[in-house]
């Protein structure tokens, strides 16, 4: 969805408001482990500013807050989970508005920002004995410390030395 910002460039609004509930397309997020991303909702405005650089010269300026709920994917038990956001956001729009088209892809800038705050790494697993399998089963990094079997004991021992 794109943000005219044509009146705003011309100067005959102040800023525009943005006030709505967004879902991000799929196609945004199919490669990381998020599997649903609606009902986010983006409070904010966009408006004009002198630039930092150049005081003649303005720039698209946004400030908005976003909150939500996106569904993650756990890291250990791959079982959706609900991961809350809320960012607030004060900065100049430069790469997410097309100048020449005056518009603003809010989805973009909604992706941009929302996958900032993605953990690589996610889980709300306490017991891990229940994941095992064929010769193998999975422990914690305290276990793994203690472990006659760690193959990274020496490593360790040198690191507690420096």
């Amino acid at each position: 969805m794109n943000i005219d910002l044509s009146l705003l460039h011309s100067q005959t609004i102040k800023e525009i408001k943005i006030d709505g509930i967004y879902s991000i397309p799929k196609e945004y997020y199919t490669d990381n482990t998020v599997i649903k991303a609606e009902n986010i909702n983006v409070i904010g405005k966009v408006y004009m500013s002198q630039s930092i650089d150049d005081i003649d010269e303005l720039v698209d300026h946004i400030q908005a807050k976003i909150t939500g709920c996106l569904i993650i994917e756990d890291s250990i038990s791959l079982e959706p989970l609900e991961y809350p956001i809320s960012i607030e956001y004060d900065d100049i729009l430069e790469e997410n508005c097309k100048k020449n088209e005056n518009t603003l892809d809010i989805f973009q800038f909604l992706w941009e920002n929302i996958v900032l705050e993605i953990p690589l790494q996610f889980t709300k697993v306490e017991d891990l004995s229940k994941f095992h399998g064929d010769g193998w089963r999975l422990i914690s990094e305290e276990e793994l410390k203690t472990s006659k079997n760690n193959p990274f004991s020496e490593l360790l021992k040198d690191y507690k030395e420096e």
